[in-house]
């Protein structure tokens, strides 16, 4: 996963409720990709076989290692966005704290970074992995058919 820099000129400030629905935004997309991993995992499992074919070896070791390291980031990303949630305390608990409510809305600006380009990454790699297994499927169909 690249992570990009970005500095922004301005603050928002946003509400805890704000942060807070964030978060929970956060947590249902990344349990769905989780989700959507073990199923990713079963079918690569069920074409083990045509993605170890010479012509594409290469091409798929990459995609399932990709698939792998994925699922690594993401358990951390969750557990990120978990720890950050239980500190939303801070900025709800009536004492102002300046320093800690900085840096949690720092964290949050990056939480929000990182989930958004998690969630690209994932995407883009979804599709070449689907791409590769309809290729896949193709070629064992018209072998079919000749058959």
């Amino acid at each position: 996963m690249k992570k990009i820099n970005k500095r922004y000129s301005y603050a928002e400030w946003l509400s805890a409720d704000e942060m807070h629905r964030a978060s929970l935004d956060w947590l249902s997309e990344l349990h769905f990709c989780a989700d959507e991993q073990m199923f990713l995992n079963g079918l690569v499992k069920s074409y083990t076989l045509q993605l170890t074919d010479k012509s594409i070896f290469g091409e798929s070791k990459k995609l399932v290692n990709n698939l792998l390291d994925h699922e690594k980031q993401l358990v951390k990303l969750v557990a990120q966005v978990q720890a950050h949630e239980r500190l939303l305390q801070i900025m709800i608990d009536d004492v102002d704290q300046i320093k800690m409510e900085k840096a949690y809305m720092e964290t949050h600006n990056d939480l929000t970074n990182d989930a958004h380009q998690y969630l690209v990454d994932y995407r883009n790699l979804k599709k070449k992995l689907f791409a590769l297994l309809s290729k896949i499927m193709k070629s064992q169909k018209q072998k079919r058919l000749l058959n």
